[in-house]
């Protein structure tokens, strides 16, 4: 039986801190329905410096009814590393052989600048509620966010992430076990850029970037040599909270087709963000959470952000 659903628009927005971001959607296999893990910014919290992008946790949002509506479920549990105040960004999630395994940027303490190490944690979980410490990932540099995990065709599987300390570019690294990595090398060097995320549809190998003017498109036969498209979701949207650029976004690929789910600032347009005296207030802090469809016309990709209907039962 067919469950085509129009989407909510905004999505989600998070009913704490008001600052979701960074979404990853994947089946709950023991509730039996959809999840999103995300970036719980704090939006509603202090604006000293960027303090309201640390401290986040890891917020989580489930849904019933095939994608309509989301409900706030709480913060994904176990995930202390050390002691005190920390942060957490930008979870991925896999599931292997009856594991999932998160892998999610990390962040000491609660900063007021830039300026400080990051890296990625990888933590494991039967339930997706419970969340066991696995190791912390030795990658190519000390300043690295932004996981995607996915499985190769000879078995292996490959990381793609952001690299801040080489020109924030797109690194690599690949596994035999979803534990031990090996860092394979820069693979998206054009601009920089954060969030990769990459799928498989319709016959190719494709990658979503976020380099802050709408999202970035590549498109490949191997998933290490790829080719540059057009931007999509650069022209603001008509749906409530959708009329900005789109910014890091997750794609299910699902009976044959593509949903992306991102998410906006949805009051700062383009004049704020090249202004580099622009205060940011809550209201221009505050984040929502989307989601549309992906078409392929020809060799790249496109985005129709106001006509969205889904299908994920």
């Amino acid at each position: 039986m067919k469950n085509r659903v129009i989407p909510q628009a905004p999505l989600f927005r998070d009913p704490v801190y008001d600052g979701a971001a960074d979404p990853v959607i994947i089946w709950n296999e023991q509730e039996q329905n959809w999840w999103i893990f995300y970036t719980n910014r704090r939006a509603a919290g202090v604006n000293h410096g960027f303090s309201y992008m640390h401290g986040s946790d890891i917020g989580i949002a489930s849904s019933d009814d095939y994608g309509k509506t989301w409900t706030y479920r709480g913060t994904a549990q176990g995930l202390e590393y050390e002691k005190g105040r920390n942060t957490y960004w930008a979870p991925e999630i896999v599931l292997h052989e009856g594991i999932y395994h998160m892998y999610v940027s990390y962040v000491r303490g609660i900063p007021t600048t830039w300026d400080c190490p990051r890296t990625i944690l990888h933590y494991t979980s039967r339930n997706l509620w419970d969340w066991t410490f696995a190791g912390p990932l030795s990658l190519s540099s000390d300043r690295v966010i932004d996981a995607c995990v996915m499985a190769c065709p000879h078995g292996k599987w490959k990381m793609w992430y952001k690299d801040e300390v080489h020109n924030s570019h797109t690194y690599a690294a690949y596994s035999e076990d979803l534990y031990y990595w090996t860092v394979g090398g820069p693979e998206i060097t054009d601009c920089p850029h954060e969030g990769p995320n990459v799928f498989f549809f319709k016959d190719h190998y494709w990658m979503i970037t976020d380099p802050w003017e709408g999202l970035g498109v590549y498109r490949s036969d191997d998933m290490k040599h790829w080719d540059r498209c057009p931007n999509i979701l650069v022209q603001p949207g008509s749906r409530t909270d959708d009329g900005t650029i789109g910014a890091h976004a997750d794609v299910l690929v699902y009976k044959d087709r593509a949903y992306i789910f991102y998410f906006t600032h949805p009051e700062v347009g383009r004049e704020e963000r090249n202004n580099p005296d622009f205060v940011w207030e809550y209201r221009h802090r505050r984040t929502s959470l989307q989601a549309a469809e992906l078409t392929v016309a020809g060799d790249h990709l496109e985005c129709n952000r106001d006509d969205v209907e889904m299908d994920l039962s």
